[in-house]
Parts: C-alpha cells; structure tokens; sequence
C-alpha cells in the first residue's frame, strides 16, 4: 500500500486536518488518530479522516510516535503490527491502542472519545506452544467449493446470528463482514479448534475473530446470545417473518409499540394486500418447507407450463438445486428454447393455476430490462428485472403428507419461532393443505444461463461473483448478462460454464456454491 500524501503542515495543538486539507479546531488534544488504509480502501479512510476532523479530533496522514489510536477495518493485531513494523522501521511496536473501526464510528456518534472496551481491541493471535497446521482459502467465495458439510457449525451459526441482526438494524455493511467471515469457516474441511489455524485466511476482521475466540474457548458467543435474547430483535424476526413486512414497517411499528402478531391484529392497522396474507398463513409461511414438498409443487408448475406453452422449459432454482433438503421457499425459472416464444407465458400460467385453485395470493411484474447499446448502466439495486410472480401456493395434503416426516425432523433440528407466535393467533385446527412461498421468473433463451446463475445463489456466491467480475475482470455481471467494460462489448453465454470461462474461473457446480 502506498501512503497517502501528508496533509499540509499545521502547528502542533492548533488544529485537526481532514480531507481536502481543510483545518478542525481540536477539541480532543491527547487523542491523536491514524486511519489505516490497508483493507479500508483510500476513498473510505479519507471520508472518516474527514469525519474525525470535523468532530474535533486530531487526524494523521502517516503513522508517528505522536499516534494513540490506531484504527483498522478487518484488520488482526498482529497484521496491523507487521505493517506498521514494515512502514516505519520498528516504531510499529508503539504504545498506540490498535483498535477496530467500530470504536471510531461509535465515538463520531457520541461526539467524544469512548471507553475503549475489549470488543474495540484488535484480536491478537497468540502462538500455541503445540502449532496447529494452518488453513488456506482463496478470497473470493466463487473461488471456493463450498458444500452442504458445514464442520463449523457453531462458529458460522454465532456469525449468521449477527449478520442477520446487522441487517435488520440497517447496517449491511457490518452484515456482509459477518456473512464473508462465516463463508470462509463453512469453506474449511475440518473444524477450527484454534484461533492460530486461521491466520492469514482472508475477510477473518478483529470483530469476527473475537467472536470466533469466545465461541471457541465459552462453547458460545455471548454477543450472539445476547442478540438473540434482545426484544428488539425478537420483535423484528416474529414482524418481517410476515410476507410482505420489510425492516422500516416493521420498526415503524415497533416504535408504535406493535412487537408481536397479536398486538399487531388488535391494533387493526390499515395492511395491505400482500401483509393480509401473509398474516393469514404466518404459521405456514414461516415452517421449512421441505424437498418433497418442493417436488411436489415442481409438478404443479411443470403440469401448468406444459399446459399453457408446449415446449417450455422449467427449472427448480435456490437452495433446491444446491441440494438443501428444505428451505423457505420454491423458485421456479421458466423459458422457450425459441426467443420471444417465453412472451405471454406469465400470465398464461397463473391463470391456470388460480382456475385450478392453487394460488392463495400472487402479484406479478413486468420484465423492464433493456439492454443498452453502450453497456449497462449502474443497477439501483441487486435485483433483477425478469418477468416474476411473487404467490402464495395452495399445497393440498396428498401432496403435501409425502413430506411430513422430513418436516418434523427439520423442525426438531431447527425450531421455528414463528410457528410458535402465529399459534397465538389463532388456534386453526388441521387444514387439508399448507401454504407455501413460491417465486415464478420468466428469462428469454438469451439470458437463462445468466438468469440460472443468479437465481441459483447463495446469495454471498452471486454477491462475490458480481465483486469478482467488477474488481479483478473490470466487467459487470447481472443475472441478465455479462458486459466486458474493457472491450466495450457483451460476452454472451448458453451455460453456466461459459460464464464462469469468461471470468477467468473454475467453474463451481450449484452443490459447492452454498457460501
């Protein structure tokens, strides 16, 4: 890493600098920072540089004996040692604080410097006396072949806890840190019983290493569990477990004082079409659905495509197709071997299915991507713009009975505490079917093999995919095409291996893809 240029000169005491070599007045005298940009990237640590300057704190460009606190994003104690050492002749081994980037943040919030706890520190990995044979693991998820066999459970179960509520409280930053780390753990062919196993593995931060260490020498993370036991974060699972409730709704009405399904009915607030349903069948919305169950809706939708469009192809996507043996849903992507004959298909199949009764709710979109002569222009979102229908399925008991058993194993395995708050609800007795989730996308013949990619996920694996192909391929990947910024030109695909060909990958079939 090159060091950015040293700010103007200003006199000692006198002031704080931020960016652009604008002077602070300095509030905080004995506090004195430096930014490191290894892993933080030179356009972040210059806006935080300048963000400290503005809260009154002494910012420095390069690292000096006058340093107290040295501040690091996904950085361990002993990298960040070993770069200083390397960039300052031996003055690495200061008395500054090497701290992670969450003590700077919540020092900007306070306006002040705050006590520096444990969870500020960087992790230090201490060498055992008995070496533990290290692992080794590229950095990108879609380098690795990830499988169902997850031999760290407990670790990447304390990681997906947090990254789930970093999520919900709006921080996706903190959440995809959390997700990268557990990918890493889940890509690792034995269980991690040592902290040292895991240096110099990529996307490990200070933050995911103390969890890993308190997991490893507790048995749990007490972050993790306390997470789990926060009514916060109990009231938005039980809320956005309603289809159709996102993250702002449901902390709209948790500020209203609504944190659960029955408060929520007698508040009789105005919902809409989709959240009425969603209430209706919460307890079924919100159970596994298993393998046989996705089988046998796969029938359904394949009986109604071949009924509506001779010739079209349907596909089970998601999880099912990496091999898991439940899920929260069922996604089906449907086209014609002839371009433009998957045009009207939509509608066709929906109507057949609400005449033949299996539809409780549905909401359909339009395909609104246009492909650009000059290349694709920068998405709003990481969503796609196929053809979709968003319903609720009508699964009736014959079909849904054949996967019964592997329900209740599932649920024993993994209780749902949705199921438990919908039962509050209403007491309904047994019922001749189940409701289930089910997404249908319509892809012309041109795009499946991008549409199959993106929609087969996990999600982290398509998020490195598209990081991958921006950062190392100076290209844009979507789950309609692949654009080659430096040939100014689209790479067309009519399968998932060529699409890993242009990247310059390895290809990774769906059942190594569960990052």
């Amino acid at each position: 890493m090159v060091p950015l240029k040293r700010r103007k000169v200003v006199s000692s005491g006198a002031g704080s600098t931020g960016s652009h070599d604008v002077t602070f007045p300095t509030r905080f005298p004995q506090v004195v920072l430096f930014l490191l940009e290894r892993k933080m990237g030179a356009s972040r640590r210059a806006f935080l540089s300048q963000l400290g300057g503005k809260n009154g704190f002494q910012v420095e460009e390069q690292f000096s004996e006058r340093v107290t606190h040295v501040v690091c994003e996904n950085n361990s104690g002993e990298e960040v040692r070993r770069w200083l050492e390397s960039q300052v002749g031996g003055r690495g081994r200061s008395a500054a604080h090497l701290l992670d980037v969450s003590w700077f943040t919540e020092s900007m919030r306070a306006g002040r410097p705050v006590e520096i706890l444990d969870r500020h520190k960087l992790q230090e990995q201490q060498m055992n006396e008995v070496e533990v044979e290290a692992f080794s693991t590229p950095s990108y998820a879609c380098q690795r072949r990830t499988t169902l066999d997850n031999h760290n459970a407990v670790l990447t179960d304390a990681l997906s806890l947090l990254a789930e509520n970093a999520e919900l409280s709006d921080e996706d930053g903190r959440g995809v840190a959390f997700r990268r780390a557990a990918a890493v753990l889940k890509s690792l062919p034995e269980p991690v019983t040592g902290l040292t196993q895991l240096r110099g593995l990529p996307c490990l931060g200070g933050h995911s290493l103390r969890v890993i260490k308190d997991v490893l020498e507790n048995g749990a993370s007490s972050e993790a569990e306390a997470t789990k036991q926060s009514e916060r974060f109990k009231a938005l699972k039980v809320l956005t477990g309603i289809f159709g409730v996102g993250v702002k709704t449901a902390e709209r009405w948790i500020r209203d004082g609504i944190v659960g399904l029955q408060q929520l009915q007698l508040s009789e607030r105005p919902l809409n079409r989709a959240q009425r349903a969603g209430l209706r069948h919460y307890e079924d919305l919100n159970r596994p659905v298993t393998r046989a169950e996705a089988a046998a809706v796969a029938a359904v939708v394949e009986e109604a495509v071949a009924a509506v469009l001779p010739g079209a192809r349907t596909t089970l996507i998601g999880g099912f197709r990496r091999g898991k043996l439940t899920g929260h849903d069922v996604d089906f992507l449907m086209t014609h071997p002839e371009e433009g004959r998957e045009a009207g298909l939509m509608p066709k199949v929906v109507s057949w299915l609400d005449s033949q009764g299996f539809l409780l709710y549905q909401k359909t979109t339009r395909n609104s991507y246009l492909e650009a002569k000059d290349g694709p222009a920068r998405p709003p979102s990481n969503m796609d713009r196929f053809e979709r229908c968003y319903s609720i399925f009508k699964l009736p008991e014959e079909a849904r009975r054949g996967g019964e058993e592997a329900r209740r194993g599932a649920e024993e395995a993994e209780p749902c505490s949705g199921a438990a708050a919908a039962s509050q609800v209403k007491g309904e007795g047994p019922k001749p079917w189940r409701a289930v989730r089910v997404d249908l996308v319509v892809s012309p013949i041109s795009q499946f093999a991008f549409a199959l990619l993106g929609w087969t996920g996990s999600k982290l694996f398509e998020r490195e995919l598209r990081r991958w192909a921006g950062h190392e391929k100076a290209m844009s990947l979507s789950s309609h095409a692949l654009y080659d910024n430096k040939q100014s030109r689209y790479l067309r695909a009519s399968s998932e291996e060529e699409i890993f060909a242009h990247l310059g990958l390895e290809y990774v079939p769906p059942s190594e893809r569960n990052a």
